[in-house]
């Protein structure tokens, strides 16, 4: 889809005390009500009891439209502080659970790698995408950010959901 002429994709500036906050962006604008309850659902306190307030940069803009994953990816790459950016498509918003696309910004391109260290990542490169619902889309950054857990560990438990879907413990 062409973006209409005179629309910038920006995002905001994820500097200092906020390179901990999840970054959201929109892409699908078809449905209002759908997308006011991943917001909400967004912006709900985490963790087992609720106890970490919800940090949350969501970015609503008309010019995402249509943006493909790639094309999200290619306008974060300048951020080294981003692991990982969610966003609300198509299938976000037709989805009774409301589940984001999480993409990881951090992945190798095995086509540079030398076959004679790397040839397992070679031949079963990294996860670049899974589905989450907002309820995990804080301890998804969180972890990753803090390098707790890897993004593949996450895509491997949404992986097991019968839906391919994480969702919280």
């Amino acid at each position: 889809m062409k973006m209409p002429e005179g629309l910038a994709r920006v995002l905001p500036e994820i500097v200092g005390s906020d390179q901990f906050d999840a970054l959201v962006i929109r892409t699908d604008f078809s449905d209002d009500e759908a997308w006011s309850a991943v917001v909400a659902e967004l912006r709900r306190p985490w963790g087992s009891e609720g106890e970490f307030p919800a940090r949350v940069q969501v970015v609503d803009a008309p010019a995402w439209s249509g943006a493909t994953a790639d094309e999200v990816l290619a306008a974060v790459d300048e951020d080294e502080d981003l692991c990982v950016v969610f966003l609300a498509d198509r299938h976000t918003m037709e989805s009774p659970v409301r589940a984001l696309l999480a993409l990881s910004t951090i992945w190798e391109d095995e086509g540079d790698l030398d076959p004679m260290y790397y040839q397992e990542l070679i031949d079963a490169p990294e996860p670049r995408d899974f589905r989450a619902v907002p309820a995990v889309v804080h301890a998804v950054h969180v972890n990753v950010a803090l390098g707790n857990l890897g993004f593949a560990e996450f895509a491997s438990a949404a992986c097991r959901e019968p839906d391919q879907v994480l969702r919280p413990d």
